[in-house]
């Protein structure tokens, strides 16, 4: 038991930092940079692929053993599509200014090649729980990395944090970062710290390794 327990530590953590799917494996750039303009924006995209990938996993893990292999991947698509629409009709429905907000890309979840991804070489292959372990870590992952985007967005380009404004009426907003090319800009500055972050947690075994040579 306490073996399983740490396994499926294991893949949740993984997810959100070791094979973060934005900032290491370059995953879903689409909705990465078309919808973080702002935090909240973030926050519900990020939500909604965590409710499509959860639920996916956990069924398709359920028959995995059921599932023909000649038709697996129309399978995961027909089980994604429909866990997107049940995400889509419900944003719609409560938060329908978001929703509107969000546009098509709520859709687009469907062809994440993250979640299609997570399908095929893991949920299939693994139990209902290492799935779910996964999926919760591979979504919080990509949620993280969408918030990160989007409040720095928002915070540049407009001066506020979820609509609160944080500098007062003389700054300056660079308005260019809430433009699709300040997606570009801030995906690169944050996948910069992200890197030297890494290198020097890296580094810090070697070094104390050669101190106590």
């Amino acid at each position: 038991m306490a073996k399983d327990s740490s396994q499926a530590y294991a893949e949740f953590a993984k997810g959100l930092w070791k094979e973060n799917p934005v900032f290491v494996q370059v995953l879903g750039m689409c909705p990465m940079l078309a919808v973080t303009n702002s935090a909240i924006n973030a926050l519900a995209m990020g939500g909604a692929t965590m409710f499509v990938l959860l639920g996916s996993s956990l069924l398709i893990s359920l028959l995995r053993n059921v599932i023909p292999k000649q038709v697996r991947i129309s399978t995961y698509i027909i089980v994604i599509a429909t866990f997107v629409t049940l995400a889509d009709f419900t944003l719609k429905a409560f938060a329908p200014a978001l929703h509107k907000e969000l546009g098509a890309f709520i859709s687009l979840i469907v062809v994440n090649c993250l979640i299609l991804g997570r399908q095929e070489a893991f949920a299939s292959r693994n139990t209902v729980g290492m799935a779910l372990a996964d999926a919760m870590g591979m979504s919080a992952g990509f949620l993280f990395a969408l918030f990160c985007l989007g409040s720095a967005r928002e915070i540049v380009g407009n001066g506020s944090f979820f609509g609160f404004p944080l500098f007062g009426p003389n700054y300056e907003p660079w308005v260019i970062m809430v433009l699709p090319p300040g997606g570009f800009i801030m995906l690169g500055l944050i996948l910069l710290l992200f890197g030297a972050i890494k290198q020097a947690r890296a580094k810090r075994p070697s070094e104390t390794a050669r101190k106590a040579a």
